[in-house]
């Protein structure tokens, strides 16, 4: 019997050319839902799995994200203060804000206020950010007056390395780090003496943004501007809700706290203006 002769290939021809001319192909049959549900959901618990290991490590590493964020802000600051007055002054002067915002974020735990860490912004200062507001005028208080208080503290450091050592940088350090401590307890929002304020009479405020406005007119420059048009922008938007009902909750305040509150910050503003008379020195930074 003679053999059958299969087709040609015919490119054109869906059928190849190897089948039988009485065979069809025959899709393949699918895998059941179930299988195709359970395979997904085994490549989706081993995503997750990879990843969420990942996610872990992450929120381990949350913290030292905080830290690298504040210490890479500090390294900016110096680099920028360096420019201008030389990285010995630019560290001493950076480490001081340092020891300043800590106060605050020491008191902020204390008060159980959650914040951000501390963001140094060159020619700025440094910020602490609050989450969350206190919960009445006296936390408010404490928490902005930990930072001059620790930070006045801090200027006793070069004071001392400046007593041991002669060295007009350690001078300069001091005094400078005594002036931004008074000049933060300026009773205006949002510096560290507006805070206080808040635990004493929120009237105060209106004596502070005059006194700054003062300032500014006698020491005209960008950063006073700045803390002109924040302070008024704040201090219109707490005088103008003084009244309400959660405003005149926030503001209640025992007699003892605010004489406490008073005594803290009359004391330290005629400290630190000794410091400053003590190491007050003529100078430009020219050579530091």
């Amino acid at each position: 019997m003679e053999p059958q002769r299969l087709p040609a290939t015919d490119p054109q021809s869906p059928t190849p050319a190897y089948y039988p001319p009485t065979y069809e192909p025959q899709p393949a049959d699918k895998p059941p839902v179930w299988k195709r549900a359970g395979g997904l959901a085994v490549a989706a618990g081993l995503l997750l799995f990879k990843f969420g290991a990942k996610l872990k490590v992450l929120l381990l590493l949350l913290p030292k994200l905080k830290l690298f964020t504040t210490s890479a802000s500090m390294l900016v600051s110096i680099g920028a203060y360096s420019l201008i007055w030389g990285w010995r002054f630019a560290l001493g002067f950076v480490l001081l804000l340092l020891v300043h915002e800590m106060g605050h974020v020491f008191q902020l735990r204390r008060e159980g206020i959650k914040a951000s860490a501390p963001m140094f912004i060159p020619f700025l200062g440094a910020v602490v950010a609050m989450k969350e507001l206190p919960k009445d005028a006296a936390a408010e208080a404490r928490v902005g007056l930990a930072g001059p208080v620790l930070g006045s503290i801090g200027c006793l450091v070069p004071l001392g390395l400046y007593a041991l050592t002669g060295n007009e940088l350690f001078q300069a350090l001091a005094f400078v780090g005594f002036f931004l401590n008074l000049f933060n307890l300026l009773p205006v929002l949002p510096l560290d003496g507006g805070r206080a304020m808040a635990a004493l009479s929120p009237s105060l405020w209106l004596v502070g943004f005059a006194l700054l406005i003062a300032v500014t007119l006698l020491f005209p420059n960008p950063i006073m501007l700045l803390v002109l048009l924040f302070g008024g922008m704040e201090t219109y938007r707490r005088w103008k809700a003084r009244k309400e009902p959660e405003a005149q909750a926030y503001h209640r305040v025992s007699r003892r706290t605010r004489f406490a509150v008073a005594g803290v910050y009359l004391g330290l503003a005629a400290l630190l203006a000794l410091g400053m008379d003590a190491t007050f020195i003529e100078r430009d930074f020219s050579d530091v």
